[in-house]
């Protein structure tokens, strides 16, 4: 199969039937082999019903009903681990989504060989303060920190290379995130594409002020655990250090100090009474902290089941 389609939804029984037909338009227009996978995340509206009918309408369209909304991360995981596609595309269910991308999303992927391609909503139908802006500069500081260089990482039209999306795991809320994820898995090759983004035709969105929150977490999250996660002593064990040396570098002057005073027969403050010293104490304190969490963290790591799981790539003569 050339293509599985996989397409998280949430309250979207209007525009689903006009969504499938256009794939469908442009598949058969291409002469592709493909599959739709419809993920209903929890609809209180009559989405279901609407993919029930569009599976017997379409041979390729599936659907996938979870009991209660889980979040989108969710859903692209379980769409991703039923995809039998050899390129998965994944786009929004809400029409602002151009289906007549996707031919040259597959090609970039077939053709060019990249492992992802991201869109890139270069002119935005959003409100500029509460869309655009925000996401301007959520796009800036992921750049910054993953050194990925995509305008929009959180662009939900995106083409995925198979293996890709069988070697990372999407939970919580790191769909933001993909990749990120991919990057770390060992796929680099990650390009971008100018996507057409059309504004929505049914419905109201479904993010609300809680992403400005969940956004910035997320991204120092998902660092952590690419940089860290089975290092954490790297992290934290030099913080702690760092700490701890600092702490005892102060109480130590602030000793010669002293002792120094008394040779000389000047006056002098108790160490005990000077603020900085408690100062020091509090960061030799938290250099311990530092340095527990730190071994911790080896303790789970080394205890995990997947402490030696490794993507190979490849083999021969096994």
């Amino acid at each position: 199969m050339d293509i599985s389609v996989v397409i998280p939804l949430l309250n979207e029984e209007e525009s689903l039937p006009e969504l499938v037909e256009w794939i469908d338009r442009v598949m058969i227009t291409n002469h592709f082999s493909y599959e739709v996978i419809l993920i209903d995340d929890g609809s209180s509206d009559s989405s279901w019903s609407v993919i029930e009918a569009l599976t017997v309408k379409y041979n390729a369209a599936r659907g996938v009903k979870f009991r209660r909304n889980y979040g989108k991360s969710a859903a692209l995981y379980v769409g991703f681990d039923a995809a039998k596609g050899d390129v998965v595309i994944t786009m929004d269910a809400d029409l602002q989504d151009s289906p007549d991308e996707i031919p040259e999303l597959f090609r970039m992927i077939k053709e060019d060989k990249y492992d992802l391609v991201s869109g890139w909503k270069k002119k935005r139908h959003d409100p500029v303060l509460s869309k655009n802006i925000p996401s301007k500069l959520y796009n800036w500081t992921a750049r910054r920190i993953s050194g990925i260089k995509l305008h929009d990482m959180n662009c939900g039209l995106k083409a995925y290379r198979s293996n890709v999306i069988k070697s990372i795991e999407v939970y919580g809320e790191m769909h933001r995130y993909i990749p990120v994820l991919a990057k770390w898995a060992g796929y680099k090759k990650i390009g971008e594409k100018v996507v057409q983004h059309g504004e929505r035709k049914y419905g109201v969105t479904k993010f609300g002020l809680e992403r400005f929150i969940r956004g910035p977490l997320d991204l120092l999250s998902v660092t952590f655990i690419t940089r860290f996660g089975k290092k954490p002593m790297h992290l934290f064990g030099m913080l702690g250090t760092l700490m701890f040396i600092t702490g005892g570098i102060i109480t130590i002057s602030m000793i010669i100090q002293k002792l120094l005073a008394q040779y000389h027969h000047l006056k002098y403050r108790a160490v005990t009474d000077q603020p900085l010293f408690y100062i020091a104490l509090v960061m030799a304190i938290i250099g311990v902290q530092f340095f527990m969490a730190g071994f911790l963290g080896e303790l789970i790591s080394r205890s995990s089941s997947d402490r030696n799981h490794y993507l190979i790539d490849k083999k021969i003569g096994l």
